[in-house]
């Protein structure tokens, strides 16, 4: 995909210096080449030039038709793209135009195309949550992770009100090279991964609990609290957020 956005520039340049292009209308080009106005969102095509991935669409809050005309626009430069928070209604409207849709249900994630990297089969991203309650903040990270191409593994069901279950896993946690946590009610369950291994952690609260886990918040709090170090904390709810940045950290190490 990379290589396709180079050899689209090299053409364009090499038009200008045969003179089959003025530079005026290579300025004009390379204008939409790096963000397009769709009249109600302005696509950046330059993201995955600065950050290694495509524009990746909300679709909280966007009507399904603005979902799918996003999601075509990006995919048609980058050759792929996913949308986070989707509902089927917002997948059925992507797959009339990108019939190469998939919806990872679970996870509200509508993907094209991908993964956008080699996956290294050697390593892997271990998503362990504590309860099914956290599946879909877990799920949307496995899918962030698979888009990327990431190798992952899950160890589900496993909060600390029954330790015997993490702990019987203590093999597979170990042996991980990124460990995402994700984990609602009083959020303890990273502090304990965070004292068994020496890879790093990414904490990830949910707004799942009763009154007083104020949406998550009580579990934020004790996961920017933990004691264990190498835990890293992102926002309630964000699997997209941990995945990206696990990934992130599989590509430097």
């Amino acid at each position: 995909m990379m290589s396709a956005k180079v050899e689209h520039l090299r053409g364009l340049l090499e038009s200008v210096r045969a003179g089959d292009l003025s530079i005026e209308a290579a300025l004009r080009q390379l204008d939409g080449w790096l963000a397009e106005d769709i009249g109600f969102a302005r696509v950046d095509h330059a993201r995955f030039q600065r950050q290694g991935m495509p524009e990746v669409v909300f679709a909280a809050g966007k009507t399904p038709e603005q979902v799918a005309r996003i999601m075509e626009v990006i995919a048609s430069r980058a050759g792929a793209a996913m949308a986070t928070r989707a509902s089927p209604e917002h997948f059925a409207a992507v797959r009339e135009r990108l019939p190469a849709a998939a919806y990872h249900a679970v996870g509200r994630v509508v993907t094209v195309g991908g993964p956008l990297y080699q996956p290294d089969d050697a390593r892997y991203v271990l998503l362990i949550s504590a309860g099914t309650s956290d599946l879909p903040v877990a799920e949307e990270a496995a899918a962030t992770l698979s888009f990327l191409g990431a190798r992952v593994e899950r160890l589900t069901d496993v909060g600390v009100s029954g330790l015997h279950r993490l702990l019987a896993a203590r093999e597979l946690i170990v042996q991980a090279a990124v460990l995402i946590v994700v984990a609602g009610m009083e959020g303890a369950l990273p502090s304990v991964v965070g004292g068994l291994v020496s890879r790093p952690v990414i904490a990830v609260p949910t707004s799942v609990g009763y009154g007083a886990s104020f949406g998550g918040l009580a579990a934020l709090l004790t996961m920017l609290n933990s004691c264990a170090p190498g835990v890293a904390v992102v926002n309630i709810d964000n699997g997209f957020g941990a995945g990206v940045l696990a990934h992130r950290i599989m590509r430097v190490a």
